[in-house]
């Protein structure tokens, strides 16, 4: 399986801390099932200021540390970034992190705040999109305002963005409400990918199996390789080359 959200790289953000946490995760990723995860780190200005360059800095630690433990798992970097007009800048600087392409243009895993749709939100999505990068919004079934008002995730799925759920919400894991969300954007065929969004060992570890069979059982097992393999592949090929090619 292939996961484009989480926060695996060493003391960068409120993921894995360290790299021995970092690396014990990767054996929970592999004994889990996942081969290849792209590494998304927060970019939120004042809160995470990430660059590509500690970004890149952490994934070489990450990646040494994995070949010398002899851990089969394939990884590259790109990250979350926190919505907000910083996007702008990094858009025109060519610094703005993408987890891969989608229809050959550039994607960006955009969070939102957990209770709100900044204003202005729209306007930057066609901005974006006009700017050939596709936004896949992270996590929209545990925003509340998405999960209230879901025609408001509607709109910016019509206007072209892709949507990234996290798999354990689906299991319940982050209350009834978001599963009730995440198992209504499934049914609607609203999803592009599932991925972790792992942070941590004991609450948010990086694991897909469980998720996978659930989404087997509501749809389909087809539907299931779809979410969490290939089109989290498709997306990520060039994250991963040779491998993927």
């Amino acid at each position: 399986m292939y996961d484009l959200h989480n926060h695996l790289l060493p003391g960068i953000d409120d993921g894995s801390q360290d790299i021995e946490t970092s690396i014990k995760l990767a054996q929970i990723a592999v004994e889990d099932g996942i081969t290849h995860m792209v590494c998304t780190p927060h970019i939120h200005p004042g809160h995470f200021d990430n660059t590509e360059e500690t970004i890149q800095q952490a994934l070489e630690v990450f990646i040494h540390a994995l070949k010398e433990k002899n851990i089969n798992l394939t990884v590259s970097a790109a990250a979350e970034v926190h919505i907000g007009p910083e996007i702008l800048q990094k858009t025109l600087e060519n610094k703005l992190p993408f987890i891969g392409k989608w229809l050959n243009k550039n994607v960006v895993l955009l969070e939102f705040p957990t209770n709100q749709i900044p204003i202005g939100t729209e306007k930057l999505v066609k901005w974006l999109l006009n700017h050939d990068i596709v936004p896949m919004i992270a996590h929209p079934e545990r925003n509340t305002v998405f999960r209230e008002q879901p025609q408001k995730l509607e709109a910016f799925i019509n206007q072209g963005c892709l949507i990234q759920v996290t798999a354990s919400a689906i299991l319940g894991r982050f209350g009834s409400r978001a599963q009730e969300s995440a198992e209504t954007l499934l049914l609607n065929n609203q999803i592009t990918i599932m991925a972790s969004d792992a942070h941590n060992i004991e609450y948010r570890p990086p694991k897909l199996a469980d998720a996978y069979a659930k989404v087997a059982e509501l749809t389909s097992l087809e539907n299931a390789k779809k979410l969490f393999i290939d089109t989290p592949k498709k997306i990520s090929s060039s994250k991963f080359k040779p491998e993927t090619d």
